[in-house]
């Protein structure tokens, strides 16, 4: 019997070893890359920041249910788009998981665009995002 408790005692102080994750710092963070995010986006260009921030197996959910898939694809479909819109965003919400390599945010947007007269149309939504931490310490979204 002593035998098998050995490897308990030893897995237990083990775990007990384990540094905790603070998730308070880790959702800071997150609400960081998110703002840096957005600047990014209107001080460069939407494309730039959706390309730049995405995971390499990121994928997007746009309208009808289609999906965008790949951080080239991303920025692709970002280009395509009008070069003048302006998006802004904060997000309400951030949970982080218990090993802090996960996280997700949610909140609402307002996407910004002018029509050839000059009208600023405005579009509001909610939008959700999951991150994964990356290898080197940043945090990458790879589903928004």
């Amino acid at each position: 019997m002593k035998i098998c408790l050995v490897p308990l005692a030893f897995v237990v102080i083990l775990a007990a070893c384990q540094p905790a994750t603070d998730k308070e710092a880790i959702k800071k963070e997150v609400f960081q890359t998110e703002k840096a995010f957005e600047k990014m986006a209107a001080e460069k260009s939407i494309a730039e920041a959706f390309y730049h921030f995405a995971a390499d197996s990121a994928v997007i959910k746009r309208r009808n249910d289609t999906l965008i898939v790949g951080k080239a694809n991303i920025k692709a479909f970002y280009e395509k788009g009008d070069p003048n819109a302006t998006v802004n965003w904060t997000p309400d919400f951030i949970d982080v998981a218990e090993d802090g390599t996960l996280a997700y945010t949610y909140g609402n947007y307002v996407w910004k665009t002018k029509d050839e007269a000059g009208t600023v149309k405005e579009f509001k939504g909610v939008f959700h995002t999951v991150w994964k931490k990356q290898k080197d310490g940043s945090w990458r979204y790879v589903w928004d």
